[in-house]
């Protein structure tokens, strides 16, 4: 089964001497997206693979008439796998200043920005689209409300990688485990020097079952035998691999509120779920309220990015353990969101509405979390691009 991705259509973005860079987590579509986009355009393109040694040689080389030689007569140049290529950052600069009306995708994973590679050579010379597991937005495409709601507690569980949602279930878990194993890392311990596999596979188990709590890195560190400094590089590195969100706590100053520990999510409930070896159906779960939460942030994640929501992302919390799962600080407006799975109703948050007289509050649970999703109930709401 083909999904739709939100950003289908490319040539939106696709712009004489700029590079279109389509960046994310490993095993997340860009490859598929790309190949189907090629299928229906009418550009005259070459499609490349970062694998290829002599791309890699041409591309690295920065000798400016091999390249121009080798993209003569081309419209569009297609790289799909560029992080494997040295510099491919100011080969792609070559290529966009030197042939004139050339167009160019490349898409890469995370070690895109963990290198370096791309960022300064193209100043001025790119557009960046991220790309994640699938979102409640694109889904929407293809299913009714009744539908998605149908597939809700198999979201919490597996999560939206494409090849996961493809699977039968009974296969999903070896799939998820296979991605784990063999791709999500991949970056982190190429590109880092990191210790190893498994000093980050027991990091990220620690968080896995700290979701929805502050995260302390001195007691990560005394757990993991390491030190603050280090703890933190490791985390901030899962965070640029898209595999950890790192939500900070919201203040303005006030003795009473938290403000120096964070809380990390998993951008996938998959992956999560994976690192914790759980497959185990919901109503043989205790930690349901940690899969909607994880799930609902993961969510609100991908709906800021497709639809261009601009928002600084808080929790709230008080010494007393009055909180907020979810602040949004967006056009100078507070807005904060509790998040249950139970349709059942709950207070308000009272002090911090006494705190914030100007924000607003709302209960998100599984009776009408669509909206959080930027998903409407009677229409397929935020269409592709």
């Amino acid at each position: 089964m083909l999904f739709p991705r939100f950003y289908q259509k490319l040539e939106k973005f696709l712009k004489p001497g700029k590079v279109l860079v389509i960046y994310g987590p490993r095993q997340i579509g860009k490859t598929t997206l790309l190949q189907n986009y090629l299928k229906q355009t009418s550009f005259k393109y070459k499609l490349d693979s970062g694998d290829n040694i002599k791309v890699q040689q041409i591309l690295s080389s920065q000798d400016f008439s091999q390249i121009l030689e080798y993209l003569s007569g081309y419209e569009l140049y297609a790289l799909d796998e560029a992080q494997k290529i040295p510099n491919v950052g100011l080969g792609l600069k070559i290529i966009v200043d030197q042939i004139p009306k050339i167009r160019v995708i490349a898409t890469g994973s995370s070690s895109f920005e963990l290198a370096g590679q791309i960022g300064e050579p193209l100043t001025g010379r790119k557009k960046t689209l991220t790309l994640f597991p699938l979102s409640q937005l694109e889904l929407r495409q293809i299913y009714n409300p009744h539908e998605m709601k149908e597939k809700l507690p198999e979201l919490l569980v597996f999560g939206g990688y494409p090849e996961v949602l493809r699977a039968e279930k009974g296969k999903k878990a070896d799939v998820l485990e296979e991605i784990v194993n063999s791709y999500l890392l991949k970056d982190v311990l190429e590109l880092q020097e990191v210790k190893g596999s498994k000093v980050i596979l027991d990091l990220l188990r620690l968080i896995a079952f700290q979701i929805g709590g502050e995260v302390s890195l001195s007691e990560l560190g005394r757990q993991l035998g390491l030190d603050d400094k280090t703890v933190a590089r490791y985390l901030d590195l899962l965070e640029k691999s898209f595999v950890l969100f790192n939500l900070r706590g919201y203040s303005r100053n006030l003795r009473k509120e938290i403000t120096k520990k964070s809380k990390y999510y998993f951008y996938d409930n998959g992956i999560r779920n994976a690192i914790v070896s759980n497959f185990n159906d919901l109503t043989l779960r205790d930690d349901i309220g940690k899969l909607w939460e994880n799930f609902l942030v993961g969510e609100r994640l991908k709906t800021q990015e497709y639809l261009k929501i601009h928002a600084n992302n808080y929790f709230w919390r008080t010494w007393e353990g009055q909180e907020v799962d979810w602040v949004e600080e967006r056009e100078g407006k507070l807005f904060g969101y509790e998040f249950k799975y139970s349709e059942e109703k709950i207070e308000k948050p009272k002090l911090f509405l006494a705190t914030y007289p100007q924000a607003k509050a709302q209960l998100v649970n599984k009776d009408n979390y669509f909206g959080f999703c930027g998903v409407s109930m009677d229409s397929k709401k935020g269409s592709l691009c």
